[in-house]
């Protein structure tokens, strides 16, 4: 059998290891994908700093923003093999009842690289192969332009595993649109994805975040007011959101607040946005409690819904976006090699990185 380098989590180590993996048998669903590009979440930073549990035994490779080449395949999908695929970071199984209903999100079967089996810090994964999402005009080189997006490559669409294709599903799911406020909290790598999609579905931005250096890029990712929310909180901010949408002439109501700043502050200034008709979507994750009103929902007659990764099905679109150029994953991404995991880990769990890593693999020594 081939074996293949990956980096995994011990049971109580807040290190990676370094580990060796033999290639299994494929079953006939199943797809062997070498790794392009495996990005860097805060999901994988909880696994290994925050007590967060993954569903599967330890140890375990994390990574689940994988995007790479089909090596090898089960008979049911031999076609994908040789084809450039991004890797949905949530694998439905596709025929249980939730997943017959639109709702393959909830698949109680689902598959999550990096939690429910070895992920992407890895040279190769094997993956079931079903909802794998090719890429038009894709050849078995990573390094080879894609579409129309200067120096777009394959290791660049591993950010649309998880940070665009979830961003991309809470705004549709939010209903923003044109002539409406989509408010951001949080410009991480999700939420710097859901400025630049609610932005180009027409609605009027405004993005709330800490770090001054987000708030810089808040026009290039296409809102028309960034605010501090520490600086600017409570009724105050609210304030500020409303005479924004009247100067762009757009109603006080109805708004569609994104919480993707994954922090209990950032969930509390999101709740305190609502006003009537809004939709709160919750796109972060934090173990923090939050204690708020519920009554305000009905008040308000507004909504509040979670979103949990992003349905296969809308992969296609999202991809479609990018190779356009409608979605920027270039500036935002920057790539370390597979070997400097622990500083990119760290480098993130620190916020010293200002762009959402991709890890690589790399040519390391024996």
């Amino acid at each position: 059998m081939a074996a293949f380098k990956g980096w995994e989590m011990r049971e109580g180590s807040r290190e990676l290891v370094r580990a060796c993996r033999e290639v299994p048998p494929l079953t006939a669903t199943d797809a062997l994908v070498r790794v392009a590009g495996c990005g860097v979440c805060h999901t994988d930073l909880g696994f290994l700093y925050d007590g967060v549990r993954t569903r599967h035994a330890l140890p375990l490779i994390l990574g689940h923003e994988i995007s790479g080449i089909v090596e090898d395949a089960g008979s049911a999908h031999r076609d994908l093999v040789g084809r450039a695929v991004v890797v949905p970071a949530v694998l439905p199984c596709g025929e249980c009842a939730a997943c017959r209903s639109g709702r393959s999100t909830i698949c109680a079967r689902q598959i999550m690289p990096g939690n429910d089996r070895d992920g992407g810090f890895a040279e190769r994964v094997v993956l079931p192969a079903r909802f794998l999402c090719p890429v038009p005009g894709a050849d078995s080189n990573p390094d080879a332009p894609l579409g129309r997006m200067p120096g777009l490559t394959l290791r660049h669409l591993a950010v649309v595993a998880d940070a665009v294709s979830t961003a991309y599903q809470a705004v549709e799911r939010s209903g923003a649109a044109s002539g409406s406020v989509a408010v951001v909290v949080g410009l991480g790598g999700v939420g710097g994805f859901a400025a630049q999609i609610a932005s180009d579905r027409g609605a009027e931005v405004v993005a709330l975040d800490v770090d001054a250096r987000r708030r810089a890029e808040a026009s290039r990712l296409g809102a028309g007011l960034a605010l501090d929310p520490k600086e600017v909180s409570g009724k105050e901010l609210r304030a500020r959101v409303a005479t924004f949408a009247k100067e762009r002439g757009v109603p006080g109501t109805g708004w569609t607040i994104l919480e993707c700043s994954g922090t209990a502050a950032g969930q509390q200034t999101a709740f305190g946005l609502l006003v009537h008709g809004a939709t709160l979507m919750v796109v972060g994750f934090t173990l923090e409690a939050v204690s708020v009103r519920l009554s305000n929902l009905m008040a308000f007659d507004a909504r509040a819904l979670g979103n949990w990764g992003c349905a296969p099905e809308l992969y296609p679109a999202i991809l479609e976006k990018v190779l356009a150029g409608k979605i920027d994953v270039v500036t935002p991404t920057m790539f370390r090699p597979l070997s400097r995991i622990a500083e990119a880990l760290a480098d993130v769990h620190a916020r010293r990185a200002d762009r959402r890593i991709v890890l690589v693999p790399d040519e390391e020594e024996p």
